[in-house]
């Protein structure tokens, strides 16, 4: 790797601890989604309907949405690590363009958090570094195995994804048009991974990540 890169892969870095990710998608919006009138005005009402949230539903909605931006950042670390493990040039380029649309999360669910008046993880480094030597160790493995790891992990993330659909306030449209986009990203993540040649991973390894994420979950909703 060239020293341009590894700047780069530096300051990108940097900014996913930080918080000022770059979108290459504007945030999903409930309005852009219909193109007929009567849909365009229940649109119009569902946006308007996220002023009407409770303190405790807002509360809720932001703890939920730090614990998607605690998963963005674990992912830019993740693929980070995996690209500078990989000879492939195409695996790199895969994994860079899976990273930059992570990135559009990252900074979706940054902005959310600010128009709910939250603020992300104070655990952020430790969740960042983990998840860097996580994504070395993968790596190290060869490509199929690291392939079969990204795989997995979007599994667990698109599955993570879907719950947060049912546990987020009904009239929070903003945070459900940003999760539903994030889950379609992270599916298409995975058969991507399968098919450029991921294998299964041990039962044993997908359990210990079912728990690590857990774990990183639990703690992300408060702290």
């Amino acid at each position: 790797m060239t020293l341009d890169e590894l700047i780069s892969e530096f300051d990108r870095g940097l900014r996913s601890m930080t918080g000022v990710s770059r979108m290459s998608r504007p945030i999903p919006e409930a309005s852009a989604l219909h193109v007929d009138s009567a849909e365009s005005h229940a649109d119009a009402d569902a946006v308007a309907a996220d002023t009407t949230l409770s303190a405790e539903e807002k509360a809720h909605s932001a703890a939920l949405i730090r614990v998607n931006h605690v998963g963005e950042v674990c992912a830019q670390a993740l693929y980070q690590a995996q690209k500078l493990a990989t000879k492939s040039t195409t695996l790199k380029r895969g994994f860079e363009d899976a990273a930059r649309e992570e990135e559009d999360h990252l900074a979706w669910t940054m902005q959310r958090l600010r128009d709910l008046d939250s603020r992300p993880s104070l655990l952020i480094p430790l969740w960042y570094t983990g998840s860097l030597a996580l994504g070395f160790i993968a790596g190290r493995f060869g490509d199929r195995v690291s392939l079969g790891f990204m795989s997995e992990t979007e599994r667990q993330v698109e599955k993570h994804l879907s719950s947060h659909m049912t546990s987020l306030p009904a009239n929070d449209h903003s945070s459900r048009e940003i999760v539903e986009q994030m889950r379609v990203d992270e599916a298409a993540h995975a058969v991507a991974a399968i098919n450029a040649g991921g294998v299964e991973l041990p039962f044993p390894v997908r359990a210990l990540m079912r728990a690590t994420s857990k774990v990183m979950t639990r703690t992300a909703y408060y702290i």
